[in-house]
């Protein structure tokens, strides 16, 4: 048995970074105490979800790996409490900005960076403007306790993205995020949608999938954005094996037998089955066969 106990939190966030990193820290403490090893994190936590303006002034939150605050702050606190930390911060390299994830492990050690790959545009979620598209690639990490891969909120309604993680090895899959109303339309509720589009990433390959999002509203000049938590944990059948509420912070923590996990793919014979030499569609964008 290689049992692995994750955690999902969920919080609002002030124009506080210092304040903000500091609720990060108090609530992966819950998570620890509550016997979790790998715990996700809200997207870009460190400060208000930016993006709902265009606002050159908000380029100054980019950061350095290497400078980051609270990737500096939870390297400490992943190795005193000996937990994998994921976080999720507003990149600078160079002349390039991303919204990134460094991964800790239980040492403190980071153990490399993922940039978001799919970054969306729309009212209230203006990313374009401050990210470029990501450039590593899926990523999967060997950390101490399994092996999981990481997607960034808007990543997380491609099912492509889940399956190549999990061709990859991965585990586990973790999405952290922030998502709520759409500004311009206030009868759009996706809550239920969002976690459906995750529920399935978990039954198709078997894995659990574990959801961080945020809560509270934050405001923009004439923008408003009311963020649902609602961050859950899925079992390898797509079925809810913890909830948050729309609008509490909230720790909630599952555990998986990662070793059972792995007999029920192999028996299920979904990866035995797959036939990649029919897919060559999926890596078109109008649904034509590629030219050889």
């Amino acid at each position: 048995m290689r049992k692995v106990k994750v955690a999902a939190t969920q919080m609002s966030c002030s124009n506080n970074m210092e304040e903000n990193i500091q609720r990060a820290e108090s609530l992966v403490r819950q998570a620890a105490a509550k016997g979790a090893q790998i715990i996700q994190l809200q997207e870009l936590f460190e400060t208000p979800y930016f993006c709902q303006k265009e606002k050159a002034d908000y380029y100054a939150y980019a950061t350095e790996l290497e400078q980051n605050k609270a990737v500096n702050h939870f390297r400490q606190i992943a190795k005193e409490l000996e937990v994998v930390l994921p976080i999720s911060f507003y990149e600078k390299k160079n002349n390039a900005r991303y919204n990134s994830l460094a991964v800790i492990d239980a040492t403190g050690e980071v153990l490399g960076l993922y940039r978001k790959s799919h970054i969306p545009d729309g009212p209230g979620y203006e990313e374009k403007f401050y990210f470029n598209p990501g450039d590593t690639g899926f990523k999967v990490w060997n950390t101490r306790y399994g092996k999981i891969g990481i997607g960034v909120c808007w990543d997380q309604w491609y099912p492509e993205a889940a399956r190549c993680m999990a061709l990859m090895g991965a585990e586990i899959l973790f999405y952290p995020t922030a998502i709520g109303s759409e500004p311009e339309d206030s009868t759009i509720d996706s809550k239920d949608h969002w976690q459906v589009c995750m529920l399935g990433h978990a039954a198709a390959n078997l894995v659990p999938v574990v959801a961080s999002n945020r809560i509270g509203v934050e405001e923009d000049e004439d923008s408003s954005i009311t963020f649902y938590g609602s961050s859950f944990i899925a079992g390898p059948q797509g079925n809810k094996v913890a909830e948050s509420s729309r609008d509490n912070e909230e720790v909630i923590v599952a555990e998986f037998d990662l070793d059972q996990l792995e007999i029920q793919r192999i028996e299920w014979g979904i990866f035995r089955d797959r036939r990649p030499d029919l897919y060559k569609t999926i890596a078109t964008y109008d649904g034509e066969q590629m030219i050889k």
